[in-house]
C-alpha cells in the first residue's frame, strides 16, 4: 500500500495581490436599474389608456406602479450606495442627480395620483409620468443603466 503525502495549501493571497473575483462582475444597481424605468414607462401607458377611456381601472394600475417604481428605486439606491461602498466605484453625479430628480417628481405623481376623480391624472398626472420617463430614458438608458464609474486603476 502506497502512502500519500498532502502538501499544505494556504488560501490566502500573497501580499500586494489583488484578488480578481470581483472583476467582470457587474454593479448590483446595475443589474436593478431597467426595472423602475419599466414601472414609470407602464405607468405612463396606463395613464394614457385612462385619459382615452376614463375607466378608473387605468388610474389604479398607474398608482400601484408608481408606488411600485418607488419601492425598486430605492432598492436601486441602495445597491448603488454597497456598490460605491464595496466595489472600486465612484459616482456619477449627473446621473445619479437625475435619478433622484426623476424619483422625486415620481414620489409628487404618485401624490397627484392618489386624489380622486378624472383630474388625478389628466393633464398633471399624465405631464408627470411623461417628465419622469423621459429623464429616466435620458440618464439611464443612455449611460447604461450605472449610476457609478469604475475608478481608475480599475479593472474591468
Amino acid at each position: 500500500m502506497k502512502h500519500i503525502t498532502v502538501a499544505e495549501t494556504t488560501f490566502r493571497p500573497v501580499a500586494g495581490q489583488r484578488s480578481d473575483r470581483l472583476a467582470g462582475v457587474k454593479p448590483i444597481h446595475r443589474i436593478l436599474a431597467p426595472f423602475p424605468v419599466a414601472y414609470f414607462a407602464a405607468a405612463l401607458a396606463t395613464d394614457l389608456a385612462y385619459w382615452q377611456t376614463a375607466e378608473v381601472m387605468w388610474e389604479r394600475f398607474s398608482v400601484w406602479l408608481i408606488a411600485g417604481g418607488l419601492v425598486i428605486s430605492a432598492l436601486v439606491a441602495l445597491a448603488a450606495v454597497v456598490d460605491l461602498v464595496f466595489t472600486r466605484q465612484r459616482p456619477a453625479w449627473t446621473r445619479a442627480l437625475g435619478y433622484t430628480a426623476a424619483v422625486l417628481l415620481s414620489l409628487l405623481n404618485v401624490f397627484v395620483h392618489s386624489r380622486d376623480g378624472y383630474t388625478a391624472v389628466v393633464p398633471t398626472g399624465v405631464t408627470l409620468s411623461a417628465i419622469v420617463v423621459a429623464i429616466l430614458l435620458v440618464y439611464s438608458v443612455t449611460a447604461g443603466w450605472t449610476l457609478t464609474y469604475r475608478r481608475h486603476g480599475a479593472r474591468s
